[in-house]
């Protein structure tokens, strides 16, 4: 009797997890993406040149659960990991979820229902919920609208949040992908000359571009975890990479940007001058208000309590009451 050997099945989602000097946490997020309820999961870790012992804890997790793959590369960046692990991934569906966040159970078997249910979507997303970066949860959520999403609210708003949120649509992915000149290698989607505002530039490529829908589901469903001294303290920097964001894009729809750059910008400013709340630097963030206000009325038209309510913490932050309402919003949730 001949015995005739078959391929390994493809997975039906691909998690990519770019990871450099995550040891501290990436444990912790492999496990929660274990758990997905998924069947037909594959987990591609990239290992992005690191020099702490993330490779080390990649290797332990792979030998335990045969869905973990490893891609190995000189460092590229968080752009730069995220390609390789597109390139890498087998599946119809890509989710991400960078090595310090984590995702409930449900997450990606409740995204690839809705994407198998919605053929014209090609990228879902859910909310947020924030964690210490100790991993206790936060009172406070990423709470985004779900539906009716065009170009203009994920340029203004950015429903989808963060980079550990969106399940694509492999088509999705290669219908902005491209190969730059001198790249050897692999098609980039996120754009590698970025090291701040890769995401945003990602979400908005895909509205202007293609005809894919974008879409959310209910829950928070993905874990955030934010850091202090990280991207947030770099105000001016990130600004600037949304600035060369939006200069990089306005040709593709001039008249898009003429539109709503102005808005856009006042509502990208107002999110800094929040973050910079977050890390007590209320004389910074005064700072970055008087330049949305500066920018457009209409973050303060549109959304007036949130607008008001990040002035008025603006204000506070440096006095004894602000400081308390700080401790008070950031408690963790409890058990």
């Amino acid at each position: 009797m001949s015995h005739v050997r078959h391929a390994p099945l493809a997975p039906i989602a691909s998690v990519v997890v770019p990871a450099f000097n995550a040891a501290a946490t990436l444990e912790q997020t492999l496990a929660s993406l274990r758990l997905q309820t998924c069947q037909g999961l594959e987990i591609i870790v990239v290992d992005d040149g690191s020099t702490d012992d993330t490779p080390m804890i990649a290797e332990a997790v792979r030998r335990q659960d045969p869905r973990v793959r490893i891609v190995s590369q000189a460092n590229r960046g968080l752009a730069g990991a995220r390609n390789s692990g597109i390139a890498a991934a087998r599946a119809d569906y890509i989710g991400f979820c960078d090595a310090d966040d984590q995702w409930a159970p449900g997450k990606l078997a409740a995204h690839v229902a809705h994407l198998e249910a919605n053929p014209l979507v090609g990228l879902s997303f859910s909310g947020s919920q924030l964690m210490h970066e100790t991993g206790a949860l936060m009172r406070r959520a990423q709470k985004p609208r779900l539906t009716g999403i065009g170009a203009a609210h994920v340029f203004k708003r950015n429903p989808i949040g963060n980079g550990s949120v969106p399940v694509f649509r492999r088509t999705a992915l290669e219908d902005i992908a491209w190969r730059p000149e001198g790249e050897q290698q692999r098609d980039w989607v996120f754009d590698e000359t970025f090291r701040q505002s890769e995401d945003i530039e990602c979400w908005l490529r895909l509205a202007l571009s293609t005809d894919w829908e974008i879409e959310g589901i209910p829950g928070l469903l993905t874990r955030y975890r934010i850091t202090s001294g990280g991207l947030s303290a770099a105000t001016d920097r990130q600004f600037a990479a949304w600035e060369r964001m939006v200069e990089k894009l306005t040709p593709l729809d001039p008249q898009f940007f003429g539109r709503h750059a102005p808005a856009a910008r006042a509502y990208q400013l107002r999110y800094l001058a929040r973050r910079a709340v977050s890390d007590g630097r209320g004389a910074e963030a005064r700072r970055l208000l008087r330049r949305a206000l500066a920018s457009s009325p209409l973050p303060l038209i549109e959304e007036p309590i949130r607008s008001c309510v990040t002035l008025v913490a603006a204000t506070l932050v440096d006095r004894p009451l602000g400081r308390a309402l700080h401790r008070v919003a950031t408690r963790p949730a409890a058990a």
